[in-house]
């Protein structure tokens, strides 16, 4: 690696002088640590026997635990008995199998995949950017890379060199683009007015730990909880990483040389064929949509909820169908349109292969699933959430402050466990009903989640994207490594992750809705 990207070596020297600097070691460091750990399966399944051996001792001693608020005692059940066996062997496959992440994602990644195939979505990056002036570039770029979660990880590979040329056709640093535009889509990657796999991995985990308390009964756990938080996110990180990419980054970089090698200006507007096929599938999708507001808007319309309500509805609890169908209608009418879609085995094909690499997820979601259900099953869920919450208590940390601890807790994570899936699946089972014991819903959880899972993943090297953009950035600045790209990345993560806690805290403060139905505190 080191000779083609010229990043520090592994004992944490700098390559070129083999002197260790301060950002090397820590890199290094970081590095390490990430490495030592285990692949998530492996992390998950030793997660498994140490809850059936800690489950078994407690149950052996008596422990129980009471419920605040309620008269409900639980008893700690132990794995490692003849209940505990039964138990594993009758619902090994149901645990599995009813894990509300499983199905809402691979539905969604077959047609997302489908729409990223045909070339739908970098053409609908193409004509979004195309046009956008000289001085309203770099906002342009944080807001479109501010929803780029719903492309799920392609949105980390197609916009940043998308960008590079964009901000090079249009006389700015080229470089800019491209680290502005990854920094944005990976710090700001949970944010956005657009859904996508990830709201869905989000709340199917949020359902299941906010199942070990009896609290959870009645509560509306859906795709939309924390949309509007989301939505208004995006746009205020959009202007704070428009200005950090015109204000902060670009003004440091060096003077811009077009090199030998490096790539040339591509044209970005769009053929006869491309503006054809997004025309007409705007119009397909506006109808659709057109259509499923008309049956839910109007009074009495047929997916409206009991008593006529908006929340819950069908519609919500169906969201991930309706989106499904969006874009499947979408992949479908521009695949055809433009002729990367000749035929129904093309769409199949497309579909297919976008599950493929979903194996690996399907595998660890497998031993997360048994995991968490151990927790509910045993109880022990709830004996950590009712400790965790009287420690928090006992040291003062309530109320926002312990949003503000959770979030710096995820954001330190999130350095060594890059996977949203397998570190939300760790540190809900504890916190979401630490917090609930606390008065906060699970919506204010996830939403503190978000926070902590994107902001600090732009400098980690546990980022696989991190060398594939030095890479990119090498074709501009031969000389580039991996410490000035950290260097110009940094100057990202502490904005975000404040700005967004400002954000998350004016909700709080004014007790808005996260999402539809979705309060900050139990009700």
């Amino acid at each position: 690696m080191a000779s083609l990207t010229k990043t520090p070596a592994q004992n944490g020297k700098s390559p070129d002088n083999g002197r260790p600097r301060g950002l090397d070691r820590v890199l290094s460091l970081i590095e390490r640590a990430g490495n030592a750990l285990p692949n998530p399966v492996v992390l998950f399944a030793g997660l498994f026997a140490l809850l059936a051996v800690v489950s078994t001792t407690l149950a052996a001693v008596g422990v129980s635990v009471k419920v605040p608020g309620t008269d409900d005692t639980k008893n700690i059940e132990g794995l490692l008995t003849g209940a505990g066996l039964r138990w594993l062997l009758e619902n090994l496959i149901p645990n599995f199998a009813t894990f509300p992440p499983i199905g809402a994602v691979v539905v969604l990644i077959m047609v997302v995949g489908l729409a990223e195939k045909t070339g739908l979505l970098e053409t609908v990056m193409r004509a979004t950017l195309a046009r956008i002036p000289r001085a309203a570039l770099p906002y342009a770029v944080a807001l479109i890379a501010s929803q780029a979660h719903m492309m799920s990880d392609v949105g980390a590979i197609v916009l940043p060199p998308l960008a590079a040329l964009v901000f090079r056709s249009a006389g700015r640093h080229p470089v800019a683009g491209l680290i502005g535009g990854f920094a944005c889509v990976t710090a700001g990657y949970a944010a956005g007015f657009t859904i996508g796999s990830l709201d869905a991995l989000y709340v199917g985990i949020t359902q299941q730990a906010a199942a070990v308390l009896p609290a959870a009964e009645g509560l509306h756990i859906h795709l939309l909880i924390n949309y509007f938080f989301t939505a208004s996110s995006s746009i205020v990180l959009a202007l704070l990483g428009g200005f950090l990419i015109s204000r902060v980054l670009e003004p440091r970089l060096p003077a811009y040389v077009p090199a030998d090698g490096e790539p040339e200006a591509e044209e970005l507007a769009l053929t006869p064929v491309q503006r054809k096929g997004l025309l007409i599938t705007a119009l397909v999708v506006g109808v659709y949509l057109a259509a499923v507001l008309a049956l839910w808007l109007p009074p009495g319309a047929p997916l409206r909820g009991e008593g006529g309500a908006f929340v819950p509805s069908p519609v919500l609890n169906g969201i991930v169908p309706v989106l499904f169908f969006a874009f499947l209608l979408a992949g479908v009418t521009y695949g055809f349109t433009v002729r990367k879609l000749t035929g129904a085995e093309d769409v199949v094909t497309a579909m297919t292969d976008s599950v493929k690499n979903m194996s690996g997820y399907i595998v660890m979601m497998f031993f997360a699933a048994q995991v968490i259900a151990l927790f509910t099953w045993s109880n022990v869920g709830v004996l950590l959430a009712v400790k965790a919450a009287a420690l928090f208590k006992a040291l003062g940390v309530t109320g926002f402050w312990a949003i503000i601890a959770f979030v710096l807790l995820a954001s330190l994570l999130n350095l060594f466990i890059l996977s949203g899936s397998a570190l939300w699946s760790l540190v809900a089972p504890v916190f979401l009903p630490a917090f609930m014991l606390m008065g906060m819903s699970p919506a204010l959880s996830q939403a503190a989640f978000r926070i902590g899972d994107s902001a600090t993943g732009v400098i980690t090297p546990m980022n696989p994207y991190l060398f594939l953009i030095l890479a990119m950035v090498r074709q501009y600045e031969p000389d580039a490594r991996l410490g000035t790209l950290i260097s110009r990345l940094a100057i990202f993560v502490v904005p975000f992750m404040a700005v967004w806690l400002a954000i998350l805290g004016i909700f709080y403060g004014f007790d808005l809705p996260l999402g539809p139905g979705a309060s900050i505190g139990l009700k």
